[in-house]
């Protein structure tokens, strides 16, 4: 288990009132795991490297000092700036986890057909020429004694779903609804605390994802949600369905943001008051 972790929020739709900041559609989180030795981990990569870039200076963070990256799915504002985030640090081997269906099509045809997934400059060769070893895994990972991803979450809930209409087209060329197999979350296990759950944009499900992370870690203290929740074009019943299931976890914070939307922003602060804060780029939570 780790004795201190350190989350920064690097990228995220908003930024902190009167900060000298640069906000992105996408996420990107810094995080600094405290164990036996200290490790630096990336999560996810927004999709614009100069906002992030920027972002870090001022916050006086090197790309130099990150030791794995992890990207929770495939979506652009995700993944875009991987190849360039890699060719920042310098370094060979750099542990990069993700779900083993990440590089496949991923499209929406609302408004117009358009892939969203990891774009052309972000391809798998690209990512190993500049340093990165892939770790792909539909598992739960251990990075570090008290850090792990999910892996592939189950779908246990009835009201949750993906989010946003999505295809992909399968080896045998059919057009088949993209589920987001691939959306995974980051677990990590504070010592006699409790755990703390970073989603990119919880396509699986914040309820399922953090069933999924009790589960897993077999703790059932929950002292921080951060991340999307993909509840932008949720139905009030969907919304108000997953607020009563998360208040039956024992959770300290919730911070949600990104892709969350403002009435689900809402239904959250009025469940959980002082415990709920908006998330914005410029963010430090220590646990």
């Amino acid at each position: 288990m780790l004795e201190k972790f350190i989350i920064t929020v690097l990228a995220e739709d908003s930024v902190l009132y009167e900060s000298p900041f640069l906000g992105q559609h996408g996420v990107c989180f810094f995080v600094e795991a405290y164990g036996k030795e200290k490790r630096n981990i990336l999560i996810d990569v927004g999709q614009n490297i100069q906002a992030i870039a920027h972002n870090m200076e001022l916050m006086g963070i090197s790309f130099k000092e990150i030791d794995a990256i992890v990207l929770t799915h495939c979506h652009y504002d995700h993944t875009q700036g991987i190849v360039e985030v890699l060719e920042l640090i310098g370094k060979k081997e750099v542990s990069v986890v993700a779900h083993p269906d990440i590089f496949r099509l991923n499209f929406i045809t609302d408004p117009f057909i358009r892939h969203v997934g990891v774009m052309r400059e972000g391809i798998k060769e690209k990512i190993e020429e500049n340093g990165g070893r892939l770790f792909l895994t539909r598992d739960p990972l251990e990075i570090m004694p008290g850090v792990m991803t999910t892996g592939e979450v189950e779908r246990v809930t009835d009201f949750e779903e993906v989010g946003i209409s999505l295809k992909t087209i399968t080896e045998d060329g059919r057009i088949v609804e993209d589920v987001m197999k691939d959306d995974i979350s980051f677990v990590a296990n504070i010592k006699g605390k409790g755990i703390v759950i970073i989603s990119g944009c919880s396509h699986a499900g914040i309820v399922n994802i953090t069933k999924r992370a009790v589960k897993l870690t077999g703790e059932d203290k929950i002292l921080a949600i951060i991340g999307g929740l993909h509840l932008i074009d949720a139905s009030s019943e969907r919304i108000s369905k997953t607020v009563q299931a998360l208040k039956e976890f024992d959770i300290e914070l919730i911070s949600a943001g990104h892709c969350t939307g403002f009435k689900a922003q809402v239904e959250l602060y009025k469940a959980f008051g002082e415990r709920f804060v908006p998330l914005h780029t410029g963010m430090k939570f220590e646990f």
